[in-house]
């Protein structure tokens, strides 16, 4: 079915146009701009806004056709005219004025470079002679008559550039015409390939939605698989490219299937003057990078088109070509080793079982898993031997699991020690991680341990032996066994991964949040240096999101995560999982709904890969939680229903969590007593597998839910617990006992401090009964103005126990409109001659807002005002 295609609001170029068109007739605007970018619909919705304000509104279309006719462009205008040139223009000029009325003339002139010289001298005249307001377009690179560049030349019109979109604008039109949801990464490849070119974008959307390789998954539209060009498409990148000579399609061949290339290398490829030709004609780049020179495709879809119609034998010659190229010229370094392999995969050459090897390590260090498969695979069939199913083993472990990988199989081939403790770990973490057997995977980790004599091999197997006691609630064993690895400098880079990642489950959870940075940093070096396992570097960071969630630094949280999203872009599944731990932090700040819009992405990017591992469980988790908050109540059910159906036995760890989510839905629901219990299961939970950081945040959510029991335990954590978090939970839990709303008001100022806005509105709204029970109004509506301003940084989502704190302000309207001029510091003679009553009347209002709020100083009425009044403060709300 054909989508509507909105017009993009383009304000800079709207205003623009509207400041040129204003000025009345005999000014303009020409737009200039490549094709595809929307000028055409950009100079009509300009010609529709301008014909709305009064006049009559004409349009004209430039064509190659009707260039070589007088007055082609304006034959279905003007009708029959006859006389030599001059004359004819006169008449024209005449003709086309006729039957306008008293108003205005806008005149919209569409690829005016096509125009006949005749057609741009009546266009000329209409504006020199102030006949006529002129919004016309050219195609930038097209020559155009002189008549047409001289009236911006002149200055009689202005030139605006029309730039393609960016991908902010990309986003909201792909929202707009797919009528939903796009996950950002969709939007940042769909950009990448059309770069904001509009025709190119609605032909590939128009495409990649027929193919169903654009559709909506779980609520989010997301492009999966290769772009495959409709004919349509091709067609119209094809005439942008134009007719190539031989040498011509050689340089972009090249380029298509291995940019960038160094322009010394392309020149040994093809030939040189090619390449100047190419350049000259818009197709190549060439950009200066460090002391050499870059040459790549001008746009990608250039590529894309010469790919498509390449012949297989070409395509494996010159990859071929390009590979050993690279190795005859010195190139490398891994990343060139890569690119060489990659290059010769698909090419001509015999397969090199060296290369592929030392290729597919890169790609695991690059976290490029389906690239180590296929890098793997073929160097197991050209003879790589135990090394290169390695590479593919270690590579479905942190993928779904594949049918046919027998990791038993590898085991039994292993010739040493340490090839038997490579593979048991791998088979080990498949067993795990992939198919949720961790009683197996223990019992063969056990195994190996008693057959394995070396020193080296025991290390190794007790790193994983970390990981496994960090997600499986053991975190004092997994303390123990990760300190018991990491003693020894000689421990490969991927078992100090793994190593480390069970040290940060096991420091995060039992409260140690403070001794993490060290450990992070050092397992992230490892992990740029790691074959096999470089991709935990995830779950690594994933267990230090958790510790700074739990420690309550949360700030620092959201740049971490924000910071590991922007490291796993290109890569589908750690993108997935940094959109979580994205959602994660901001959902720790009291920001459910910007949360909620990455936990879905996550949740869509999730299901091509059967739970991946357990992350689809990690996700649901905030999802639950995010989708309650925001009071999608049916969603969060099912949420809630899947992940109970879908718990993976691995992450025990995450018990508290998970049980704290469906007290968040249990609270949504209104079933306050069933919520408290289920927070404080999650504190027992978690008190007796020795975690006492969830058992704070367990706590914690049980005196935010209304439990006045939780005293005692949180006091004493705060001995044990590092971060912000374990003190702000005791002071809270102290005040909520204590009935003080003064201590509650502290207290609230301590969560707001430490980021924990909706933690931080539940203590004030709190604070507010409290001041209600004890009949201090004043206390009260100050308490409640601030659960309001708390509830907006929230982002407009009110817990169960701000929503039943909120109550109308009891001021009439006059009563609102003078207190608010008091508050914002104006005098009662000020007041009254800008309302235009007696000082006495404003006197008497004042009395009675004082009255009714238990108040005495102005000071106090602007806490409560600008609470009330929405959109912050009154003072800066009476300016707007």
């Amino acid at each position: 079915m054909e989508r509507a295609w909105p017009f993009v609001e383009r304000r800079e170029e709207l205003r623009s146009i509207e400041a040129a068109v204003r000025g009345g007739a005999g000014r303009g605007i020409l737009l200039a701009g490549p094709a595809g970018v929307g000028k055409t619909r950009l100079a009509r919705e300009a010609v529709v806004l301008a014909g709305q304000r009064g006049g009559t509104t004409r349009w004209v279309v430039g064509t190659a056709s009707s260039r070589g006719l007088a007055l082609g462009a304006f034959a279905g205008l003007l009708g029959v005219l006859r006389g030599d040139p001059t004359g004819l223009v006169t008449e024209a000029v005449r003709a086309f004025l006729s039957g306008a009325g008293n108003g205005p003339v806008i005149l919209g002139v569409d690829d005016a470079h096509l125009l006949d010289d005749v057609s741009a001298l009546l266009v000329h005249r209409l504006v020199v002679q102030a006949a006529a307001v002129v919004v016309a377009t050219v195609r930038t690179g097209e020559a155009a008559p002189d008549l047409v560049t001289r009236l911006w030349k002149d200055g009689h019109i202005e030139r605006f550039e029309v730039e393609p979109l960016g991908q902010q604008q990309t986003g909201s039109l792909l929202e707009a015409v797919l009528g939903g949801p796009v996950e950002r990464t969709t939007v940042g490849r769909v950009w990448e390939r059309t770069r904001g070119n509009l025709l190119y974008l609605r032909h590939l959307v128009t495409g990649e939605v027929e193919a169903r390789r654009l559709q909506p998954i779980r609520g989010i539209w997301r492009w999966s698989g290769e772009t495959l060009m409709s004919p349509g498409l091709t067609d119209l990148v094809t005439r942008r490219m134009g007719e190539l000579t031989e040498p011509e399609g050689l340089v972009v061949d090249v380029l298509a299937l291995a940019e960038p290339l160094d322009v010394r290398l392309l020149a040994g490829l093809t030939e040189t003057s090619a390449i100047e030709r190419t350049e000259d004609a818009g197709l190549i780049r060439i950009k200066e990078v460090g002391r050499r020179l870059e040459a790549r495709l001008a746009h990608p879809l250039f590529g894309e088109v010469r790919r498509a119609r390449m012949g297989t034998l070409r395509a494996r010659r010159l990859r071929g070509q390009v590979s050993r190229a690279l190795a005859d010229a010195g190139y490398r370094q891994p990343d060139d080793v890569l690119r060489r392999a990659v290059l010769a995969l698909d090419s001509d050459l015999v397969p090199d079982p060296r290369l592929l090897v030392e290729a597919g390590r890169r790609a695991g260090q690059l976290c490029d898993l389906p690239m180590a498969v296929r890098l793997g695979r073929a160097a197991e069939a050209a003879g790589g031997g135990f090394e290169a199913s390695m590479i593919v083993m270690g590579a479905f472990n942190g993928l779904s699991r594949p049918p046919g990988a027998d990791f038993a199989v590898l085991a039994a081939a292993a010739g040493t020690d340490v090839e038997l403790v490579r593979a048991t770990m791998a088979w080990a973490i498949d067993l795990a991680w992939m198919a949720s057997r961790p009683a197996e995977a223990e019992a063969i980790l056990e195994a190996a341990e008693s057959q394995v004599s070396g020193n080296d091999g025991r290390r190794r197997l007790m790193a994983l032996r970390a990981l496994f006691d960090g997600q499986l609630a053991r975190p004092v064993r997994a303390i123990e066994a990760a300190a018991a690895a990491l003693d020894s400098s000689l421990l490969p880079d991927d078992s100090v991964l793994l190593a480390t990642t069970g040290y940060v489950i096991g420091l995060a959870t039992v409260g140690r949040a403070d001794e993490l940075a060290t450990l992070v940093t050092n397992g992230v070096a490892a992990a740029g240096r790691a074959g096999q396992y470089a991709f935990l570097r995830f779950p690594l960071i994933t267990a230090q999101l958790l510790g700074l969630r739990l420690a309550g630094y949360l700030g620092e949280a959201v740049d971490v995560a924000h910071g590991c999203w922007e490291s796993a872009q290109g890569l589908e599944l750690p993108t997935a999982i940094a959109s979580v731990l994205v959602g994660d932090a901001l959902l720790a700040q009291g920001r459910p709904v910007s949360a909620l819009r990455w936990l879905r992405e996550a949740y869509a990017g999730f299901e091509p890969f059967d739970g991946a591992g357990g992350f689809e469980h990690v996700c649901l988790i905030p999802l639950i939680r995010a989708l309650a908050l925001t009071g999608d109540l049916t969603a969060a059910t099912e949420a809630s229903a899947r992940l109970r159906a879908r718990q993976h036995p691995m992450l025990q760890c995450l018990r508290p969590d998970m049980l704290l989510s469906n007290a968040w839905l249990a609270a949504a629901q209104g079933l306050s007593t069933e919520a408290i219990t289920l927070a404080r299961e999650a504190a027992s939970v978690a008190a007796a597998a020795g975690q006492s950081a969830h058992e704070v945040l367990a706590l914690h959510t049980a005196t935010c839910l209304g439990d006045r029991s939780t005293v005692g335990r949180l006091v004493a954590l705060t001995q044990q617990v590092d971060g912000p978090r374990a003190r702000a939970a005791a002071a809270h839990a102290i005040a909520l006992a204590a009935g003080d709303g003064d201590a509650l008001q502290a207290a609230a100022d301590t969560l707001d401090r430490m980021g924990d806005l909706l933690a931080a509105a539940d203590a004030a709204a709190q604070a507010t009964v409290t001041y209600r029970k004890a009949q201090r109004r004043g206390a009260a509506y100050r308490a409640e103005a601030r659960v309001r301003r708390l509830i907006r940084g929230c982002e407009d989502v009110a817990t169960p126990a701000t929503r039943a704190t909120i109550h109308p302000l009891p001021l009439t309207d006059r009563e609102r409109e003078i207190g608010a001029l008091a508050a914002q510091g104006m005098s009662n003679r000020e007041i009254a001659h800008r309302l235009v009553v007696s000082v006495r009347t404003v006197e008497n209002h004042l009395y009675r807002i004082n009255t009714k709020l238990g108040i005495s100083r102005r000071a106090e009425l602007a806490d409560v005002l600008d609470g009330y009044l929405e959109g912050g403060p009154c003072s800066r709300r009476l300016r707007a």
